[in-house]
């Protein structure tokens, strides 16, 4: 029955039962690393907390409910996810993938699976057509960003679905940026979502994570036995603050959503700001996709000051005093970021700038403090510099 609820109920009940022993509401942190056996091979459910965990386990069922999936897998971080999915490939296969892309995303690429044979293709996926032309006949994989890492493109997941369905390729979307509370891609035909649960999952900045969910049973196994093999599981108490995080995951995007509007409306009508960047607003490229298939368009954005160079930047970001310059994003504080110099420097200079990663592009995570000192807080720092005043 708890699987039936509507989404706000299901980030509090989804896949949930009262603890077995106690009847605790809130799943009790195993911390135990092994579990007695009546028997040589003989156990009750659960052997070594690397290959199963009640609190991990609570998380993962949890993840299967609001991305309305068969199974959840929790990983140590977004990146250990991302590993387990490559290793479905082997030498030869290609990966396609959105030329906008989070920096880490791109260097597990590059420079640890493409050594290894893995080919990887960069490309602007926002057209399901041209992307067509893309997917050739060592293609295993099509990975997807939406909205984009930084620059807030919004792909079609519904259309790229089809195709890669059409072609037997595999569709991995990174949901980190949406969360399933604005759209689940599963239900949009995608095969696997992948979120760094570090973000708005966990949503408190105290806890790194990584999640897939799948709708296929027999993948599922697959990157179960992955994950048991290859170690890089989420202990007991960081799968309990992801699902602490979840029960209210709700109610804080809705602020989130929110204040991103505010922010991104506020910029959008700045003297000092040349583009913003943010799928909410009506002259946004892929606006009418984002109304199509998300809920609301989130908390994250990116902008350009008018006239800035590198240093400028540098400079608005380090003046900023509620928003707290520091790498990632989705916890309930403001963050603000220097994409070129932080979340995407390994990413080269010239294909940074392929994809509109400028040196003078801010990324902001709009957090769920009040509106009114976000605002007068980014009008403090434009105002520091001078393509700020009017």
């Amino acid at each position: 029955m708890k699987n039936d609820l509507r989404f706000n109920s299901r980030t509090i009940h989804g896949g949930q039962q009262p603890d077995a022993a106690y009847g605790a509401v809130m799943p009790p942190v195993y911390l135990s690393s092994t579990f007695a056996q009546t028997a040589p091979g003989q156990h009750k459910g659960y052997e070594y907390s690397r290959s199963g965990n009640p609190t991990r386990h609570a998380l993962e069922a949890s993840l299967a409910s609001i991305e309305n999936g068969a199974s959840g897998l929790a990983f140590s971080s977004g990146l250990a996810a991302m590993d387990a999915v490559l290793k479905l490939l082997g030498p030869g296969d290609e990966v396609l993938a959105n030329r906008d892309l989070y920096g880490g995303s791109y260097r597990l690429f590059r420079r640890v699976f493409e050594p290894l044979g893995i080919r990887f293709r960069f490309e602007d996926l926002g057209k399901p057509g041209e992307a067509a032309n893309c997917i050739g006949p060592k293609t295993r994989l099509i990975w997807l960003e939406s909205p984009t890492n930084p620059m807030m493109n919004v792909l079609d997941i519904g259309a790229m679905a089809e195709l890669a369905r059409s072609r037997g390729v595999l569709l991995a979307v990174d949901n980190t940026f949406a969360t399933p509370y604005l759209q689940q891609p599963l239900d949009l035909g995608a095969d696997i979502v992948m979120h760094s649960a570090t973000k708005y999952l966990g949503g408190h900045s105290d806890v790194v994570a990584g999640a897939l969910v799948v709708r296929d049973p027999e993948l599922a196994g697959r990157l179960a036995f992955l994950q048991n093999a290859s170690g890089a599981v989420l202990g007991p108490m960081d799968s309990y603050l992801v699902l602490r995080g979840i029960k209210t995951l709700h109610v804080r995007m809705q602020r989130h959503c929110e204040n991103g509007r505010a922010v991104a409306e506020y910029l959008a009508g700045h003297p000092g700001v040349e583009h913003v960047f943010w799928p909410g607003l009506p002259n946004h490229p892929d606006h009418e996709i984002a109304k199509k298939q998300m809920r609301d368009f989130g908390g994250m954005l990116s902008f350009i000051p008018k006239g800035a160079r590198y240093e400028d930047a540098v400079k608005l970001v380090s003046a900023l005093q509620v928003f707290t310059l520091a790498e990632s994003l989705g916890g309930v504080e403001s963050l603000a970021g220097h994409p070129a110099s932080m979340t995407h420097a390994s990413i080269p200079r010239e294909e940074r700038l392929k994809s509109g990663v400028t040196d003078s592009l801010i990324r902001l995570s709009v957090g769920i403090e009040d509106a009114d000192d976000l605002l007068e807080d980014l009008a403090r720092s434009l105002a520091a510099l001078s393509f700020g005043r009017s």
